[in-house]
């Protein structure tokens, strides 16, 4: 008789369970250890480590019942988080901010991806820059009689900060209202709305940066990897519960760098794993010649980002998201990652 696995994959109604056979449990309920979780995710790019560990099965050695939720938006998936519906979640270090200054008991197990952005522009907004620097912005404003439209995601996203940062310390001229005119662009909109002239530039992620740079009209403006070096993007999130328990937590990190190191060593694959479970457009080409960006960069070490989070904080704080800049040790729990390091 063939051995049989103490995991099977069962579909159901927009989740995927991962269940291990012989044990039950629900998060939330008692006072054992996690043996059932839930892990939300938004089908973005920058979320690779989670396409490798569900295709590839790295789900399966963490020693937990484990349902994946899929999210339409940053806003659901926090939400959620926050309700505890999610105990896992791999989404933008700003939202992570927000909620442990709203006093969410919950960390950073891991970093996800650092440098995640490009600047994409008018080739002609891109030709100027590239001649008079920083005082593009001016120059091209007594030109038309307006300022450069800029699209983004919401004030205090991860891409707003880093555009804040690249305004008004990187270049430093002027607080970023004063500079351009920003409207709201939601990632997936970006590329329609910046070929179609509603827009001069965007920053935004792959594989988005990809199809604007295949459009002659449109070039890189700058890469956030030059703004803000190493920079996080998305993070591994999880609840205290799950920090608490040391086996669950350590296995998760450990699955997690396992699909980087994946990720760095079979790129091709990674990107396949990333399409086929993104969908929405996000062909197995695209994923493929986004992983040649610069902008493509997935790490799991959660001391690589703790620099720039902090500065970050700054500006999050600034946009009125939270209060003040989250303590890193209120932030992150390294134990987890420093334990599998031994």
């Amino acid at each position: 008789m063939g051995q049989i696995s103490r995991r099977r994959l069962l579909q159901r109604a927009g989740t995927t369970t991962i269940a291990v056979t012989g044990v039950a449990g629900c998060l939330g309920q008692g006072g054992g250890s996690p043996d059932s979780l839930t892990v939300g995710y938004v089908p973005i790019y920058p979320n690779m480590q989670h396409y490798v560990m569900e295709q590839a099965g790295y789900y399966q050695d963490i020693p937990a019942d484990i349902t994946i939720e899929r999210f339409s938006s940053g806003p659901s998936v926090v939400k959620a988080f926050a309700s505890g519906d999610v105990d896992v979640s791999l989404f933008g270090i700003t939202p992570a901010m927000v909620l442990v200054d709203r006093g969410t008991d919950a960390g950073i197990l891991a970093a996800n991806s650092k440098n995640g952005f490009k600047i994409m522009a008018t080739t002609e907004l891109v030709d100027r820059y590239e001649q008079v620097g920083a005082a593009t912005f001016e120059r091209f404003e007594q030109e038309y009689g307006r300022k450069v439209r800029f699209g983004a995601p919401p004030d205090g996203s991860v891409p707003d900060t880093v555009l804040r940062y690249w305004i008004e310390a990187h270049l430093d001229i002027g607080a970023m209202d004063t500079v351009i005119a920003k409207s709201t662009v939601p990632p997936a909109k970006a590329v329609q709305t910046i070929q179609s002239g509603d827009i001069d530039a965007t920053i935004i992620q792959e594989p988005f940066a990809t199809i604007i740079g295949q459009d002659e009209a449109f070039s890189e403006l700058a890469w956030s990897g030059n703004i803000l070096e190493s920079h996080p993007v998305t993070v591994l999130f999880a609840n205290q519960r799950v920090i608490n328990d040391s086996e669950v937590a350590q296995s998760l990190v450990e699955q997690h760098t396992a699909a980087t190191e994946f990720t760095a060593d079979e790129p091709d694959t990674a990107a396949s794993h990333a399409a086929s479970v993104i969908g929405s457009g996000v062909s197995e080409d695209l994923a493929t010649a986004a992983m040649d960006s610069r902008a493509s960069a997935f790490v799991s070490d959660p001391h690589a980002i703790t620099d720039q989070t902090e500065t970050m904080g700054e500006f999050v704080a600034a946009a009125g998201n939270i209060e003040g800049p989250v303590r890193t040790d209120d932030l992150f729990a390294f134990d987890p990652y420093d334990a599998i390091q031994e």
